[in-house]
């Protein structure tokens, strides 16, 4: 079996720290290096629910796309939620890795792991990573359909494919407008519609999108169609690639590791209610 260090030494090949963005929290939060690591376990979120997952599937490693600390922190005392998380991982020998803005740019990185969710055809990164000679890499993917359809179908596309959450689907735009052009961005999107009008697209899916800057997207002279998933629906697919990922470096060196995936919905949405059409609008309280 590897040591925790050459599985690192691997997942830091594939997703390079210092490709993570400056603000960014990624790397190993807790583990002895020497340890032996047998089985590893991928997840979205470090939360409890996963840590307590990882206790019972007899993981030694956990991988995941999100930080646990993010924006630093003065204790992992046992009483906070994440300090927990770390007395949990410790106490039973499990490491921490995360993935996260370095991922996100990989090639392939989480949005070519929602492209293929989607049965998408990439043909480039939406925002082209400049210190990449082959402009694989970089944030977000352009992508086409391999017959248009309407963005009702797209939608629907996206509510089949993608894990389900109590969110669902929205979508802003006209749902007969046909759609051949797709960029797609796993997690919060809404920073990057310049750079989506100039991909002459005709619809974006991301996640996270927020009332003003959906608003003005819309309002531009071509209006772009917008379909919002769930922030961790659209960076779980990468999960599964991840995973892949490792289990090839596994087979090459011989290390006969076991990965797993977790199912366990973390986001942190848990129940939907439908709108009900008033008789009046004018009937409505102010």
């Amino acid at each position: 079996m590897p040591r925790l260090s050459e599985v690192i030494a691997a997942l830091d090949a594939l997703w390079p720290p210092s490709r993570a963005e400056q603000w960014d929290a990624v790397g190993t939060v807790c583990g002895d290096p020497d340890a032996e690591v047998s089985r590893v376990l991928f997840a979205v979120d470090p939360v409890h629910e996963i840590a307590d997952e990882a206790v019972k599937l007899g993981a030694d490693l956990i991988i995941t796309h999100h930080p646990l600390y993010l924006r630093g922190t003065t204790t992992v005392e046992a009483g906070t939620f994440k300090g927990r998380v770390v007395h949990t991982l410790i106490k039973n020998d499990i490491a921490l890795h995360v993935a996260h803005t370095n991922a996100d740019t990989a090639d392939p990185g989480v949005s070519d792991a929602l492209a293929g969710a989607l049965d998408l055809r990439i043909t480039g990164p939406l925002v082209p990573d400049p210190s990449d000679p082959d402009g694989r890499r970089g944030l977000g993917r352009i992508c086409e359909l391999d017959h248009p359809e309407t963005l009702r179908e797209f939608a629907a596309r996206a509510a089949a494919w993608l894990p389900p959450t109590a969110q669902g689907i929205r979508v802003a735009g006209d749902p007969d407008m046909p759609v051949r052009r797709v960029a797609v961005s796993g997690g919060s999107g809404d920073s990057l519609f310049e750079q989506v009008r100039a991909a002459g697209v005709d619809v974006f899916l991301t996640a996270d999108l927020r009332h003003h800057p959906v608003s003005e997207a819309r309002e531009q002279s071509r209006p772009l169609a917008l379909v919002d998933a769930a922030h961790w629906a659209t960076e779980w697919p990468w999960c599964e690639q991840a995973a892949a990922q490792l289990d090839a470096i596994s087979e090459r060196h011989g290390w006969g590791l076991r990965t797993h995936v977790s199912r366990t919905v973390t986001d942190p949405w848990t129940a939907h209610a439908p709108s009900v059409t008033p008789p009046s609008i004018s009937g409505a309280p102010n």
